[in-house]
């Protein structure tokens, strides 16, 4: 007799939901969600989805029942807790769509906490879709098995950024004319952090100045080369996790 076919198989779709969810309680999905359940993903009665609800944790579900427009699943048992999630926020100045698009969903599939819009006198876009960009990370979320999205904050100015940031937390920057090294500065400050990167064309000159002046500031260097803002962030962010995150832990 072959052995029993885990369920629910790695091969099914993953999806966030409004929670909270439980056993046994049924979940109704519409629109978007259930086109690509019916349509993309050809779901059926009987046919597993893991749900997550960024509050109870992950689910193994059960298709069951399927119309032309909407799905009706019902959560059958948890599979994992919600993440723990490393106290990192990534504050990124506004860059061109297709760039900070790519700086939402790589820091999701890294782990951040808090994503923050930042708008600088080099921005070249200076709002936000909030929609869209929730879109963005939750797709981000769904595709590299997080349990937990992102908060993302509304987008401030850089000087409001700096007037109100709170007092336990360390303000990483990544300054363009040098600092400390980064895996030497994260080491010596885990505790709630964040990292600052600015926009095509960086940070002017009063800009750094205020940012350095900031008490929680630490300017560190991200080599030799000047980096882009989307690979500033992605790269930063790598790191910190190595050194400060959750990457040490192996997954546990």
């Amino acid at each position: 007799m072959g052995a029993t076919p885990a369920w629910p198989p790695r091969s099914a779709p993953r999806l966030f939901v409004p929670g909270p969810l439980t056993a046994g309680s049924p979940v109704t999905i519409g629109e978007g969600q259930a086109h690509y359940l019916l349509k993309v993903m050809r779901a059926a009665p009987g046919d597993a989805v893991v749900l997550c609800d960024d509050m109870t944790g992950e689910w193994a579900a059960e298709v069951t029942a399927a119309g032309k427009r909407d799905l009706v699943l019902e959560p059958r048992e948890r599979l994992r807790e919600r993440e723990q999630v490393p106290d990192f926020w990534l504050c990124a100045a506004l860059l061109k769509k297709p760039n900070f698009d790519l700086v939402l969903e790589k820091a999701t599939e890294l782990g951040v906490r808090r994503i923050q819009g930042v708008v600088t006198r080099r921005c070249v876009a200076d709002k936000l879709n909030p929609g869209r960009a929730m879109t963005i990370v939750t797709e981000a979320a769904e595709q590299c098995a997080r349990t937990a999205l992102p908060e993302l904050a509304p987008v401030e100015r850089l000087e409001t950024l700096l007037r109100d940031w709170p007092e336990d937390r360390v303000l990483f920057f990544a300054d363009e004319q040098g600092g400390q090294p980064p895996a030497a500065a994260f080491a010596a400050a885990p505790g709630p952090a964040a990292l600052l990167v600015g926009p095509e064309g960086g940070f002017d000159d009063s800009e750094r100045a205020a940012i350095r002046a900031h008490p929680n500031a630490r300017a560190i260097s991200l080599g030799p080369r000047i980096l882009r803002g989307e690979t500033a962030s992605i790269a930063a962010t790598a790191l910190w996790m190595a050194v400060a995150g959750d990457w040490s832990s192996g997954g546990n």
